[in-house]
């Protein structure tokens, strides 16, 4: 409770009344029982209303000629002063006892109510400072609780800001990631390339659609969807990473603002009434426009971070199926690549022992070509040799023909020699037709080696190409690890 003190008096200032010695009164006051009025109050015989005169004030004597009338002037007694040429008088002794009585009456009603006024103003004083102080306190505690809930609001948003943050930075990791990815995919893609604009460059026989092929084809197509997809993500990226950069700096603006709010109310919670840098503010008390309820500042600090929390969740599941979608496209590119490198394997192991085996048919080939060549060689040699034996029995023919009359008889020995010559022609014509056979059996292996030889010449080219070139190509294809984005 404030207490009332009287203040200092200054040198200039009159002496204050509480401190005036109280003079002690010689004479009855009014009102108190007394044998006789003091001679300064109205008597018993006086005119007043307590006492009414005896008589009216009339002129002093003959000589003063004064006409009795009321006056504004006269006061209480309503005549007019008796002026002459002895005595300039106003009033009388009653008029005078009244007017002190007066006076007297007056300033003890002033007294009495100076002191209720001053009692009631001790009261008001009292009062008021009570409820100054207890308001004060309740503002106080007020504020305190205020800047309390400010400074949690301010700590739960710069919790929020940090892990926004760090989301940033994880976010902008993958997103990095995934750029070295798709820069790594392009090796793939151009060694898949390539390996079909190499593998058109073979011999028009090798020009078939076999098992690499389609498995190259296959590992482009299954390219160009993982490209599109990680270009899609990567956008999804790049769009999810503004909205968590505008909800990190809605959150650092409403951080900063509750920051010098709470600067603020830490400022007046401190304030007392003995602070020196306090000062009258007039227009403090008028609200301005702007101002907000504070349903919606909470309600505002509350949906940026439920905002923050739903972007942090998008940019979390998104980092997640980034790093499936990175893992899953590693791995299928890795399988399909296997597959493309096996199929390649298998083809040129194919191409080889087709090629070893055209070799080992060319040498057979040529090896039963030289021995056909060899059997023309004596068919004609045997050939030429029947003619010796078909001039022999010709020969004999004609000279039994040559035999006279009876003697040229169809004997044994000429029908033995007639059969003879149907034996020789008929082994030579069979001897021809074998000859015929053994010269288009000939001309079959030379052609058949001209084949052969052509297959292998065209083979060769075509192992080089997937041997040399390709699996050589696929030898630098990514690792998971690279087609990852590591």
């Amino acid at each position: 409770m404030a207490q009332l003190n009287c203040p200092p008096c200054t040198p200039c200032a009159s002496v204050c009344i509480e401190h005036q010695p109280i003079q002690t009164l010689f004479t009855s006051p009014v009102g108190l029982p007394a044998s006789d009025p003091p001679p300064y109050l109205p008597q018993r015989a006086g005119n007043s209303d307590g006492y009414p005169l005896a008589k009216a004030m009339g002129p002093i004597g003959p000589w003063a000629t004064g006409r009795v009338d009321w006056g504004a002037l006269s006061g209480q007694t309503g005549t007019r002063p008796v002026v002459n040429q002895y005595s300039i008088t106003r009033y009388s002794v009653d008029e005078w006892r009244q007017r002190n009585a007066d006076t007297i009456n007056a300033c003890e009603t002033t007294v009495d109510n100076s002191v209720q006024v001053e009692n009631s103003s001790k009261n008001t004083i009292i009062r008021t400072y009570a409820i100054a102080d207890k308001t004060q306190t309740d503002c106080t505690q007020s504020l305190h609780v205020r800047a309390k809930n400010i400074d949690n609001l301010k700590c739960e948003l710069d919790r929020a800001i940090s892990s926004m943050q760090e989301e940033i930075a994880a976010l902008e990791r993958q997103r990095r990631r995934l750029k070295q990815s798709l820069a790594v995919l392009r090796m793939p893609e151009a060694i898949a390339n390539e390996c079909l604009e190499r593998r058109t460059g073979r011999p028009d026989t090798e020009l078939i659609r076999d098992r690499p092929e389609e498995e190259l084809i296959q590992e482009i197509s299954l390219i160009s969807e993982i490209k599109a997809i990680l270009l899609q993500t990567l956008a999804n990226i790049e769009q999810q990473q503004s909205d968590n950069r505008a909800v990190r700096q809605r959150m650092e603006f409403d951080w900063s603002e509750k920051k010098v709010a709470h600067e603020n109310d830490a400022v007046n919670c401190n304030l007392r009434n003995q602070s020196t840098n306090t000062l009258f503010k007039p227009g403090a008390t008028r609200c301005s426009n702007e101002q907000s309820t504070e349903i919606y500042w909470e309600k505002f600090t509350r949906e940026t971070l439920d905002m923050f929390h739903n972007c942090r969740h998008k940019s979390e599941q998104l980092r997640n199926t980034l790093d499936a979608i990175l893992t899953n496209a590693a791995r299928d590119l890795r399988t399909q690549a296997d597959s493309v490198e096996r199929a390649l394997a298998t083809r040129i192991s194919c191409m080889e022992e087709i090629r070893e085996k055209m070799e080992i048919d060319l040498r057979t080939v040529l090896q039963r070509l030289a021995d056909t060549e060899i059997q023309i060689d004596k068919l004609k040699v045997a050939i030429r040799n029947m003619d010796y034996a078909m001039m022999v029995v010709q020969t004999r023919l004609d000279n039994r023909n040559q035999r006279p009359r009876v003697e040229n008889c169809r004997d044994q020995p000429q029908n033995l020699l007639i059969a003879e010559v149907k034996s020789l022609e008929v082994g030579t014509s069979s001897m021809n037709a074998q000859l015929k056979q053994e010269e288009d059996v000939k001309q079959e292996l030379i052609n058949r080696r001209n084949e052969l030889e052509r297959e292998i010449m065209l083979n060769l080219p075509a192992i080089a190409i997937d041997r040399d070139r390709c699996q050589l190509l696929r030898s630098h294809f990514p690792s998971s690890t690279a087609l990852s984005g590591y």
